[in-house]
């Protein structure tokens, strides 16, 4: 098996080659470490040394693509893992007669195992492909131009240095939230008493369901006589007993009852199809003395 020239790992280590794992040649090449790893088994001891000894020889591609995230809110040893997983594959699927050499091919396959990460695993929301792209561009930008500004850059300059419209720029920044996401318990603001994200989330809104109905009540309303719409008025919305809607519209409380039951009983057939049950109004006592006033459910 021919030599392949000295790769950069020796260089690094003064013309040597990384130390090597017990069992493996001193003199051992990235072609012959390449070889055992994609022809021995899985459970091969011998395959898992000699990846060892090309993880070693190489990793300092891992360390230089991890050090331009190192602004990240991630850490540096799961990027670290990450970008050995980049190695680990391009190990297993290069082919020297193919390419030009091991660090050539193994970079990008470093950079896009960490560029995936970042796009499918660490996003807190899922955000659109452009958006991320756009959100990382702003965010190097940003730190040059506060170097050279002295100061945060604005808005338009932001857009300016990156070439993105006001409303990408806008859309990267909400972009950076689902990436970066608060603590419920975060202050909104420096100020001692300012609430937290939390308190500002909305709650589930009991009255829901009461609005569709109410809705829905409202569209039969008008199907009453004028004087039956003008007791439920008064009687659920003006909070009036019967007792003083009957002093209002000059007619006893007997009759405001009778008045007000075959409303709701209307409106209750009209809202069911008159499906429910008829209603059973309570039984009412009169006055010693009295007779039945004649019906006027007609209102």
């Amino acid at each position: 098996m021919g030599k392949l020239p000295m790769s950069d790992s020796r260089r690094r280590h003064g013309g040597q080659s990384a130390p090597l794992p017990a069992g493996m040649p001193a003199d051992a090449t990235d072609e012959d470490l390449i070889a055992l790893v994609q022809s021995l088994p899985v459970d091969s001891a011998q395959r898992g040394a000699a990846y060892e000894a090309l993880v070693r020889r190489y990793d300092f591609l891992v360390k230089a693509a991890v050090r331009r995230y190192r602004d990240s809110p991630e850490s540096v040893e799961d990027l670290m893992q990450v970008g050995y997983l980049g190695l680990l594959k391009a190990i297993s699927n290069y082919n020297p007669e193919l390419g030009p050499g091991l660090v050539a091919y193994a970079q990008p396959c470093v950079s896009g195992e960490l560029k995936r990460h970042f796009r499918d695993k660490r996003w807190q929301v899922r955000v659109q492909r452009a958006s991320q792209e756009h959100m990382l561009a702003v965010r190097g930008v940003r730190a040059t131009l506060t170097q050279e500004l002295g100061r945060a850059p604005a808005s338009h300059e932001l857009a300016e240095a990156t070439g993105l419209s006001l409303d990408e720029l806008r859309e990267a920044e909400r972009a950076e939230m689902a990436f970066r996401p608060y603590y419920l318990d975060a202050p909104v603001s420096a100020d001692d008493e300012a609430a937290t994200f939390g308190e500002l989330l909305g709650d589930d809104d009991m009255e829901i369901e009461q609005a569709v109905d109410s809705d829905a009540l409202w569209a039969h309303l008008p199907t009453l006589p004028q004087r039956q719409q003008r007791i439920l008025a008064m009687r659920f919305y003006g909070n009036m007993t019967q007792a003083e809607i009957g002093e209002r519209l000059g007619i006893s409380q007997m009759h405001v009852s009778r008045l007000l039951d075959a409303a709701l009983t209307r409106l209750r057939d009209c809202l069911t199809d008159g499906a429910a049950p008829p209603r059973r109004p309570s039984p009412r006592k009169r006055p010693a003395g009295t007779t039945p006033l004649p019906d006027d459910s007609s209102g």
